[in-house]
């Protein structure tokens, strides 16, 4: 029986995180209530330490070192004892009390856009200013309040560290390095491709490996799609793996991406040969520190600078191979032909950088989980990562714009708690910050989803209150034994939201409720109707906020969040090829040269509109129901944006490291070609934008345009050579620039496809 048991929970509670959560609250709770009642005789401190275990332990679960879940945990009590001393202190007065639970309801709710530790801990924040303000009582009884609530975070710390501790891994690290290993593996495939006849992989083999890199990506993006937050903490090496889920992602899609104007590439330069082996010899290195963050980092910074000795090579490889002396035809295969020379030379460039980036964020991560204790206490952090105030003031920001999703929750929420603080002291409710907790729990993020949460809560509130009645009535006078009831109510409430349903979750805890309020009384079964009574009342000004506040839902704000992406990073690219461009023609100038202003603050905005749009697309997963928009097509949209930020993060980091031009031929007519196809590029996203916002046709894919292909293989020819008629590296680069404003035109067509198909009419 119990096998079966344990068979169902990890079926259905992933991980087993439920269910060690709720075992932890089913120990604790109980001999915390127990001993302030029976020994201490402190009623007041039994209610906080009971709930703020039940905050604690239950409704939080940190991620990380045990030190950086021990100092979370400590952070979230000494959050819950200011919050107390607010809420205590401004209860007794309706207005203030409710102006006060505006602002707090706000500050709790939006300060989950820093991180993923902030916003799994909102409900147990706004628990401890929630118990308070909606219970006035004497500023007397303050101290009680709070020795409850430090009893309760007394015992959680060992609880976290001794009973059933969390696993340290984080959940991303696994399954970013599946993905790193199988993409090796697909580097050394594809390099051995281009070797010697002999000894070349058959077509199955080739599918094998790159259908293994597929299925590693798509697992590593669904581990990272389903939370309703992102996955990451304040920490460095929390922040760098959410970049690793972008950078891999688009790695896969660079090893999957083919020029569409030729089957095979021209012939094979050896140097890109050895790029992909040293890239995989990167991926292999950086795999390695994922399994094991506290590994020797030392092997994959040696694996790192060869990669970049490697890719030097090959730009001067990639020089030499320039035909720029063999005169070119006027036909689209003579003209391609002349640009595919550097086709395979580019794709290894281009990978290489995808690879560097992903390594150096993998170096950071395992660094800064290497730090000392005392540089993690006073937050020195390696590396160039802004710190974390500085990058919570950077999230913030990047949510204050009217389509940000976080912002238009944290409205309603905060409302929403602050009329129902007001209706619970107007109507003099028993218990009535559970009207508070009522209208927090079923808040979703659309007026249908908020009333279905409503019904499921009403439903569960009435089975749960049926079955605590009935046990009141079974025990009778014999009130004693609800103690035994009470440790085996707290473990169902606690697994039954996660391995159920929210109905079966609700029940459950209205259940514990009953149980706890009878506990040292003579059983009385009406507080079971009490709560009912609540919950109702808290759903229904769930509902009435909702339909007055974002009552559309997630969906209509993906596409705006979307068409915003796509428009900040149209604008990046376009500012990225200015900044490249901007490195020719420059007969005296130093070397190298910063990047400006401009792409710099360009990058930021369109780092900021993804970010908006994750947690829109995160919301519009989480909302139950049918979903209005195709899931396939919006993540293949969502990918998009990252495809076009990195294309753009590849042009700037061609140019950024090297000199200034010293040419003085004229270059205005390369110019003038790659800027144009830039122009025809970025102005077809800005029209996808347009479309996706206003649920309009989007215009049709690019397609190549040999005239414009012809005019820079001329312009290269004739403008980029030195004096002795030799191609040159800038030569070189203006063609990979061209290349990678190129991967963003091949997006188009799946793009769009995606845009017509998984779009919902208005």
């Amino acid at each position: 029986m119990s096998v079966r048991v344990l068979a169902w929970l990890r079926a259905h509670d992933g991980g087993l995180a439920a269910t060690r959560r709720a075992g932890r609250t089913a120990l604790v709770m109980p001999a915390l209530f127990a001993l302030c009642t029976q020994v201490l005789h402190a009623p007041a401190m039994a209610s906080f330490a009971a709930f703020g275990s039940f905050s604690m332990l239950l409704l939080v679960d940190y991620s990380g070192t045990m030190l950086e879940r021990l100092r979370a945990q400590a952070e979230l009590a000494v959050a819950w004892a200011a919050l107390i001393t607010l809420g205590t202190l401004v209860a007794h007065r309706t207005w203030l009390a409710v102006l006060t639970t505006l602002v707090v309801a706000f500050v709790v709710l939006f300060s989950g856009v820093v991180s993923s530790v902030l916003a799994g801990s909102t409900t147990a924040l706004l628990l401890g200013f929630v118990l308070p303000v909606a219970t006035p009582v004497p500023l007397s009884q303050l101290p009680d309040r709070l020795a409850g609530a430090g009893l309760a975070a007394a015992a959680a710390l060992p609880a976290v560290a001794l009973l059933w501790p969390r696993p340290v891994a984080d959940p991303l690290s696994a399954p970013a390095a599946r993905v790193c290993r199988s993409a090796a593996e697909r580097l050394r495939t594809d390099a051995a491709r281009y070797g010697e006849p002999g000894r070349r992989p058959d077509p199955d083999r080739c599918r094998a490996v790159a259908e293994r890199t597929d299925e590693a990506t798509a697992e590593l993006r669904r581990i990272f799609e389903a939370t309703p937050y992102r996955p990451t903490g304040l920490s460095t090496s929390s922040r760098t793996l959410v970049r690793l889920v972008d950078e891999l992602t688009w790695l896969s899609t660079i090893l999957a991406d083919r020029p569409a104007w030729t089957e095979e590439p021209p012939a094979c330069d050896p140097a890109a040969r050895t790029v992909r082996l040293a890239a995989a010899d990167v991926l292999d290195r950086a795999a390695d520190l994922l399994t094991d963050p506290r590994g020797d980092v030392g092997p994959l910074r040696d694996s790192l600078n060869e990669l970049g000795v490697t890719m030097a090579a090959m730009a001067d490889s990639s020089t030499a191979r320039l035909p720029v002396e063999s005169p070119v035809g006027e036909s689209e295969a003579e003209v391609y032909g002349f640009i595919g020379t550097l086709d395979f030379s580019f794709r290894a460039q281009e990978l290489g950088f995808a690879v560097r980036q992903i390594a150096e964020n993998v170096d950071l991560a395992a660094t800064a989980w290497q730090r000392s204790w005392p540089d993690r206490l006073l937050g020195r952090e390696p590396g160039a990562l802004a710190a974390p105030l500085a990058a919570a003031r950077e999230r913030a920001r990047a949510h204050l714009g009217r389509g940000s999703v976080w912002l238009h929750n944290s409205l309603r929420g905060a409302v929403g708690l602050g009329i129902a603080v007001f209706l619970a002291d107007l109507t003099s409710l028993q218990h009535s910050f559970w009207v508070l907790l009522g209208t927090l729990s079923v808040l979703r993020s659309n007026a249908l989803n908020t009333g279905e949460n409503a019904v499921r809560a009403v439903l569960g509130t009435v089975v749960g209150s049926f079955v605590g009645a009935g046990l009141l009535v079974l025990i009778g006078h014999h009130g004693t034994a609800l103690w035994f009831v009470l440790p085996p109510a707290i473990l169902v409430a606690g697994i039954a939201p996660a391995a159920i349903s929210f109905a079966a979750g609700q029940a459950a805890f209205t259940v514990t409720l009953v149980v706890l309020f009878n506990i040292g009384q003579n059983p009385d079964w009406h507080i079971a109707l009490l709560r009912v009574e609540d919950i109702a009342l808290g759903c229904a000004v769930s509902v009435v906020v909702a339909l007055f506040f974002w009552p559309r839902g997630a969906g209509a704000a993906v596409d705006k969040a979307l068409a915003q992406a796509y428009t900040d990073s149209a604008a990046y690219l376009s500012g990225a090829v200015a900044f490249a461009l901007g490195h020719c023609g420059f007969p005296n100038a130093p070397a190298p040269a910063p990047v400006p202003e401009e792409p710099v603050r360009q990058s930021r905005e369109a780092a900021a509109s993804a970010r908006r749009l994750d947690d829109a697309f995160r919301s519009y997963l989480a909302e139950r129901g049918a979903k209005p928009l195709s899931l396939a097509d919006t993540t293949t949209l969502v990918t998009g944006v990252v495809g076009l930020r990195l294309a753009a993060d590849a042009v700037v980091s061609l140019w950024q490291d090297c000199a200034l031009s010293r040419s003085r031929a004229d270059q205005t007519e390369a110019h003038r070609t790659i800027l144009g196809l830039t122009t025809r590029v970025t102005d077809w996203y800005r029209g996808l934008a347009v479309g996706l916002a206003d649920h309009t046709p989007v215009p049709a894919p690019l397609q190549l345009r040999p005239e414009a292909a012809a005019r820079l293989v001329e312009s290269v020819r004739a403008d980029l050579v030195d004096r002795e008629g030799q191609a040159t590296a800038t030569a070189v680069r203006v063609i990979w620039t061209g290349d990678h404003v190129d991967v963003a035109r091949r997006l188009q067509p799946i793009l769009a496809v995606a845009a017509r198909d998984g779009r919902a009419p208005d």
